[in-house]
């Protein structure tokens, strides 16, 4: 791709079949809005300008879109497609490059397909559009195309305005487009609303194109490529889609999933070569995993650095700004969050790590907690290296141990422990012979008076 590319992003539709007051495209795929999975498979293409249509809810829109430097414009009216596509014309006032049309609630179209279509657009000056088209199992209410074989469109109509013949074609539009700037102007000024339902329709520029002489193009692609959301149950089906596509892509990269189907990604989520993930576990945003580290079953990790060969769960919780070491080891009901787990330190068990630092090696027993919130504020928890926590143990931060120490089991440690010491922190074990049969004896008595 040559040419200059300026690409606009159609969302403006109310989404009323979602049911929910976050517009429909700010509604998250693997952790991440729709929108926005759009806007980084874009940077492939390195477009000049991004151009993004809002309407009903557009201050939610606004508000991811503006950090990002991309302008936005307003459809007040839905008046259709067609209508819709005008709105971003001043915004691009002066720029005469390719025009990719794409719509913020169809998230998982690639880099490739939008690539293959501004070729086709560039290769040939008679071009006057490219339109992605896809052949669903059901194709139901989507505009039709009627093409040769060579892909050049005789026809594109709307679903409510075909014949009982051209409904009975399999090819559909997905909406997707792209024209030349230029061109794209003058034919939507040229588009009516004498159809069906009184809307301007953007795939009318091709038949004012095809009636100019002009070449209008379709390519295909899979249909599940191009799915949109209108509803719940679109979303779940489009996530269900883009995580059985991550979770082969793991494998093909060389990680082991016991049950691949109940493993969840998040968008981001960075695993290596010889990892292998149990049955339901779940990543949230953020999460690096090593080569060769372990993660067991019904773990849920986000916002963690999981190190070389270490070994996770099962039944545990990293939250952000966990990081495990080389060989680190948290096992079954630990929670970590933002805290620090050095090269072969272990946390076996039902244990608590907030706002720690543990050194390589050290031991942290069952039950062990870091009391870092006195309901105001957070405090930090240092363990030296070598270091062995008893269990049942609260140290209540801030507060540190230094490397070596022991800590006996139960302790309430509130003050600095010194390299290589041990503390306790208990009062001394008393016994009273045959005081447990004396008081049962005596409540036994008591009971049968009563």
């Amino acid at each position: 791709m040559t040419n200059p590319l300026a690409v606009i992003i159609l969302a403006a539709g109310k989404g009323t079949r979602m049911k929910s007051d976050l517009h429909k495209v700010l509604h998250p795929i693997a952790g991440r809005p729709m929108l926005l999975h759009l806007i980084d498979t874009l940077a492939a293409l390195n477009p000049e300008r991004i151009v993004v249509v809002t309407g009903a809810g557009r201050e939610q829109v606004e508000r991811e879109v503006a950090p990002l430097g991309f302008e936005t414009v307003q459809q007040a009216e839905q008046l259709g497609t067609g209508h819709a596509v005008r709105q971003a014309e001043a915004a691009l006032a002066g720029y005469s490059g390719d025009v990719l049309i794409l719509y913020g609630d169809v998230p998982l179209v690639s880099a490739a397909t939008m690539a293959r279509m501004l070729a086709v657009l560039d290769r040939d000056p008679r071009a006057a559009a490219v339109v992605l088209g896809f052949r669903p199992v059901d194709p139901a209410a989507y505009g039709r195309i009627v093409a040769d074989g060579e892909g050049r469109i005789a026809k594109m109509v709307e679903y409510k305005d075909a014949s009982d013949a051209e409904r009975a074609l399999t090819l559909c539009n997905s909406g997707l487009m792209a024209l030349r700037a230029p061109d794209c102007w003058q034919l939507l000024a040229r588009v009516g609303n004498d159809n069906a339902a009184g809307e301007y329709y953007l795939p009318d520029v091709v038949m004012l194109a095809t009636g100019d002489g002009r070449v209008a193009t379709v390519i295909e692609t899979e249909a599940a490529e191009v799915a949109g959301v209108n509803s719940r149950s679109e979303l779940a089906a489009l996530e269900a889609s883009w995580q059985a596509a991550r979770r082969q892509r793991a494998m093909d990269d060389g990680a082991s999933l016991i049950a691949p189907e109940t493993v969840w990604f998040a968008h981001d989520t960075v695993i290596g070569r010889d990892v292998t993930i149990g049955a339901n576990v779940v990543f949230g945003p953020g999460t690096k995993v090593a080569d060769g580290a372990t993660i067991h079953a019904f773990s849920h990790i986000e916002g963690a650095t999981i190190g070389t060969k270490a070994e996770v769960g099962p039944y545990a919780r990293l939250r952000p700004g966990a990081v495990l070491g080389t060989k680190a080891k948290v096992g079954n009901f630990v929670e970590m969050k933002k805290a620090v787990l050095g090269d072969g330190a272990k946390a076996s068990h039902l244990t608590y790590l907030g706002d720690a630092e543990v050194g390589a090696n050290a031991n942290i027993g069952a039950g062990t907690i870091t009391c870092n919130y006195d309901g105001y504020f957070k405090y930090r928890t240092v363990i030296g290296e070598g270091a062995f926590i008893g269990s049942n143990s609260a140290l209540v931060a801030p507060v540190a141990i230094g490397a070596g120490a022991i800590v006996g089991a139960g302790s309430v440690i509130t003050k600095d422990v010194a390299a290589d010491a041990l503390a306790l922190v208990r009062p001394p074990q008393t016994e009273r012979a045959g005081w447990a049969k004396l008081f049962r004896e005596t409540m036994l008595a008591r009971k049968k008076r009563d």
